[in-house]
């Protein structure tokens, strides 16, 4: 057996054992939420459903080896809200991004709000669903309910890329979230990491390792156009990525 494929064996031994624990727990608490915080107001609701999350990190390190190293925390705001834009890599930073911002509004897909159990609890959230097959509707929608969270307080975070790609790859980054930060007067924080080394976006497989996540400084958007704030934003984002790729050759 070679290198690579002892590697791959075992990473697909170490995620069998977290998904042991992922599923049953899931569904189990998913059916709690569902139950005891649909009259919650939407900051207490999001700390109680999202506390599961704190599980899923403690058993990814516990099972798979995945921990990971934070620098640039001082760069989100404390106070008001604001655009987080990211990568996306993998399944992890849905879920650790909910636990650094809190709350938090993100922007998906709304096939995910129809998973069993999973994308039940998903919907106490109150994401923005985007339909991506309707482009233009979905920029209205994007721009409309993110601009009424963000005056409710509420940061929204985005994932320009749209949909999780492999550590090689930038895809395109979309205008949405610079045109959400601009039309609504906030900062825009890029947040950049490298967890599709560990815990890849189509694999089964997870690797033992630190994910590195940076946050950068906030871009501000008032008074700027919508080009010169995606730019910014996205040319600090592919930097770190092309630091973290340079670091694991």
């Amino acid at each position: 057996m070679s290198v690579n494929q002892s590697a791959g064996l075992l990473g697909n031994i170490r995620a069998l054992f977290y998904y042991a624990g992922f599923y049953p727990v899931t569904i189990i608490y998913s059916l709690l939420c569902l139950i005891v915080t649909p009259m919650m107001p939407f900051r207490q609701r999001f700390k109680f459903v999202t506390t599961i999350n704190y599980f899923y990190i403690a058993w990814l390190r516990i099972c798979c080896g995945v921990d990971v190293k934070i620098e640039g925390r001082e760069n989100l705001p404390k106070e008001g809200a604001f655009v987080a834009i990211s990568n996306h890599q993998s399944e992890w930073e849905t879920i650790y991004f909910q636990l650094l911002i809190r709350p938090q509004c993100v922007v998906l897909k709304q096939e995910l709000l129809k998973l069993p159990f999973f994308g039940w609890a998903l919907k106490l959230l109150e994401p923005i669903a985007l339909d991506r097959s309707q482009r233009r509707g979905a920029l209205k929608q994007l721009l409309s309910q993110g601009k009424d969270r963000l005056e409710n307080g509420i940061p929204v975070l985005i994932f320009p890329q749209g949909t999780r790609l492999p550590v090689s790859e930038r895809g395109k980054f979309n205008k949405g979230g610079a045109m959400l930060a601009v039309s609504a007067g906030v900062p825009v924080v890029p947040i950049a990491h490298n967890a599709g080394y560990y815990w890849p976006g189509k694999s089964f497989a997870k690797h033992p390792g630190t994910i590195q996540l940076r946050i950068g400084k906030p871009v501000e958007a008032a008074g700027r156009s919508v080009d010169e704030v995606h730019t910014e934003s996205v040319e600090w984002l592919l930097g770190q990525l092309d630091q973290f790729d340079a670091q694991q050759q």
